[in-house]
């Protein structure tokens, strides 16, 4: 078991969901927190909790989609703290609710540069800090949708189904190098967060009234698929990071699914429409 009392642990989309309990979590256990989102005013409370909390903060604006904002801020980091030991890559959005078919490019556009370019611009600019801490840990958030595949969810499936390949392959070379980094990649399942009322916001902004099925996708995730509380998925995110688990499944349904997949990887596309068509009355 290795304990993150003390250790510097960089989390990104720390303004609200997994990210804010996360900071709360690693804050309880002692750990020094650089928090970051594109939500200013939701890091600014996360900030001031997990200061209640007796954790040393250091919060900012950071876009994780824009590569030489995510390089300045990882330098801004590491001089306010002098080491970094941990980062959390933890900011995404939903990027759903369209068919391939369907589907704008911008829509993929956005989903990739946050979801999966964003876990990869944190963890290369982190990397060599954590190397040079000689105690590092690279913690990056895929999804359930990382090894389940869904109808409409073209985008989000690609960038989580990338970052666990992202994620694995850097395992690899930490390993082969012999570098003191451990790495792991969390699979969440159904947890209780803002995400699918978020996708739908990011389509007001862009201009795009959300179609019924979209407002009814959402309204089905709230009130039936998304139940875990946030503050426990955070629980279960340290506490795997402290056991050194290089793969952390997140809820009951995340560890059936993951299994599912495995049993018949050949039949699961059938029993994911077989679920769409039960969860949103549609294939």
């Amino acid at each position: 078991m290795s304990s993150v009392r003390g250790k510097v642990a960089a989390v990104t989309g720390a303004g609200s969901g997994i990210g804010r309990h996360l900071a709360f979590e690693l804050a309880k256990r002692g750990a020094r927190l650089a928090v970051s989102d594109v939500d200013d005013l939701g890091l600014a409370e996360t900030a001031d909790r997990a200061k209640a909390l007796g954790a040393e903060v250091h919060a900012a604006h950071l876009d994780v989609s824009d590569r030489a904002a995510v390089e300045a801020y990882v330098a801004t980091v590491a001089e306010h703290f002098g080491v970094v030991h941990q980062i959390y890559n933890n900011a995404g959005i939903a990027g759903g609710g369209q068919s391939v078919l369907d589907a704008e490019w911008e829509l993929y556009d956005r989903t990739l540069a946050v979801n999966l370019f964003g876990v990869i611009h944190g963890t290369k600019a982190f990397l060599p800090h954590l190397i040079a801490s000689g105690d590092g840990h690279v913690v990056n958030v895929s999804s359930l949708n990382g090894y389940l595949a869904q109808p409409t969810l073209s985008a989000y499936c690609a960038s989580k189904f990338g970052v666990r390949g992202f994620t694995e392959a850097l395992r690899t070379e930490m390993l082969a190098g012999r570098h003191p980094v451990q790495v792991s990649v969390v699979h969440p399942g159904g947890v209780k967060t803002n995400i699918a009322n978020a996708a739908l916001e990011q389509a007001r902004a862009r201009g795009l009234a959300p179609t019924r099925q979209q407002l009814d996708r959402a309204r089905v995730y709230n009130e039936k698929l998304l139940k875990m509380p946030a503050e426990q998925a955070a629980r279960i995110i340290v506490d795997g990071v402290e056991a050194g688990r290089p793969r952390i499944r997140v809820g009951t349904d995340a560890k059936i699914v993951d299994r599912l997949v495995r049993l018949v990887p050949g039949r699961y596309p059938q029993l994911a429409v077989a679920l769409e068509r039960r969860s949103f009355g549609r294939g």
